[in-house]
């Protein structure tokens, strides 16, 4: 049986927004909210370029990227045709208006994956 950590209370979450969840590893979870009071959760990350989702506009059940405009799914974490990719996505339980994120997830899933690094700090001497 799965447990379950509460994250916030969806009215804390903008309605066509987000709100983060910082982990102890890996990249923060994005929480979304759209426009019909549906609950996602994904990396804060985009497949293509690593851009923070938490920062793009909903629409729908989708996310717009703010680097590079990419729309990626909320619900499955998938890049719309033509693109190519995908940021994974967390369960979610919204239970008495608390919404809750897997513990297991948390603390295991995507922790490896990294925003990459741009500009001076990444050249080589």
């Amino acid at each position: 049986m799965s447990e379950w950590k509460a994250v916030c209370r969806v009215e804390d979450i903008p309605v066509l927004g987000s709100r983060r969840v910082r982990r102890d590893s890996g990249l923060d979870v994005a929480v979304f909210r759209n426009d019909q009071g549906e609950v996602y959760a994904l990396l804060d990350r985009c497949p293509h370029k690593g851009g923070p989702l938490s920062q793009g506009i909903v629409f729908g059940n989708r996310v717009a990227c703010p680097l590079h405009n990419w729309t990626i799914g909320l619900s499955d974490g998938l890049a719309q045709a033509p693109d190519e990719g995908c940021t994974p996505r967390f369960a979610v339980k919204v239970a008495d208006g608390v919404v809750s994120l897997r513990t297991d997830e948390l603390a295991s899933h995507a922790t490896d994956l990294t925003r990459p690094v741009a500009g001076p700090a990444c050249r080589k001497a």
